[in-house]
């Protein structure tokens, strides 16, 4: 149904909606994501290279072996980075991709394709800026971590996500929190053009064909999965440099372009240029089901909140007629 000025969802309903979206998809994918991360770090290890040919390096084998040598729970650190982050992560991705776009309306309120997919570049940066950059480099070293999970006297250098980012800011600078900045931002703003473009062309079309004002949860389900797929495969390689250069230390006088330019030579001259693709079968996988769960959860909640907010004014309006009645 098309959404007068009057019945647009506000700020308070996209921060609601996308905050239980993002903490569905957390608690569902996180796992994939540690798997990935592990994947893209392989050759970092002070490992010989004979040793590490010799290990399969599929991400099957690798969330085994972290789940045999670390405990299962190890699939799950960093997780109190991303959670920490996930409400006010949704909530600027959503509103603001929706503030972007009314910007970008015709006169009509009509939004063209091309819009849709600016507002989306706008979306992914502001959140890249906000929110993603110092949980992504929290995230990454809390997973980079090799220790038991189950085994109290394997003490981790970072112990949960708040100790990594006091530890961080009093030994390298509140700056190493923005490590990779430019590069998130660049990744963020593709993800979410893709991603918002894809979607509301496939859910533009869905209702076309059946003639529906709104669409079943599991047909958000699929089209979130679908569009969300797109992304990770348009910035594989962004990705890869990205957490390479958010899990080594700072080291002093290093200027963020050339830290860029440093790792991406590195990885092209020692590793080979399928290295920069390395984790993206785990990334699908994390990305992919993790923007079918937001979108299905931030469709539903969204409507459950609409609902809401009309039929507490219908109320509100019943109760103010009765009043004007027997006044």
């Amino acid at each position: 149904m098309p959404q007068t000025k009057s019945n647009k969802p506000t700020l308070t309903t996209h921060l609601f909606a996308g905050g239980a979206a993002g903490l569905a998809e957390a608690m569902c994918c996180h796992p994939l994501d540690t798997i990935k991360v592990r994947m893209q770090l392989k050759n970092m290890r002070r490992v010989s290279p004979e040793a590490a040919k010799a290990v399969s390096n599929s991400f099957l084998s690798v969330g085994h072996r972290i789940v045999q040598r670390e405990g299962i729970l190890a699939l799950y650190k960093g997780l109190g980075a991303v959670v920490t982050g996930i409400v006010p992560k949704m909530a600027i991705r959503f509103s603001s991709f929706e503030l972007y776009k009314s910007w970008l309306a015709d006169a009509d309120g009509s939004v063209s394709t091309s819009s849709v997919f600016l507002a989306g570049l706008g979306a992914g940066t502001t959140e890249a800026v906000a929110v993603v950059t110092p949980m992504d480099v929290i995230k990454i070293r809390l997973q980079a971590q090799r220790h038991s999970t189950v085994d109290p006297m394997d003490i981790p250098k970072y112990r949960n996500a708040i100790h990594a980012t006091f530890t961080i800011i009093r030994e390298e600078g509140f700056k190493t929190l923005y490590k990779g900045v430019t590069l998130t931002a660049l990744r963020q703003a593709t993800n979410q053009a893709v991603n918002f473009t894809f979607y509301q062309e496939f859910k533009r079309i869905a209702r076309r064909l059946q003639n529906l004002d709104e669409l079943p949860s599991y047909q958000h389900l699929i089209l979130g999965g679908v569009s969300g797929a797109m992304g990770p495969l348009s910035n594989a390689p962004i990705d890869t440099i990205k957490t390479r250069i958010q899990k080594a230390p700072s080291l002093p006088g290093e200027s963020g372009w050339t830290r860029i330019v440093n790792v991406t030579r590195e990885i092209a001259q020692k590793e080979g240029y399928k290295a920069f693709y390395r984790g993206i079968t785990p990334r699908i996988l994390r990305v992919a089901p993790g923007q079918a769960i937001t979108f299905m959860v931030y469709e539903k909640v969204r409507t459950w909140i609409d609902l809401w907010n009309t039929t507490a004014s219908t109320k509100s309006l019943h109760t103010q007629l009765s009043n004007e009645k027997y006044a």
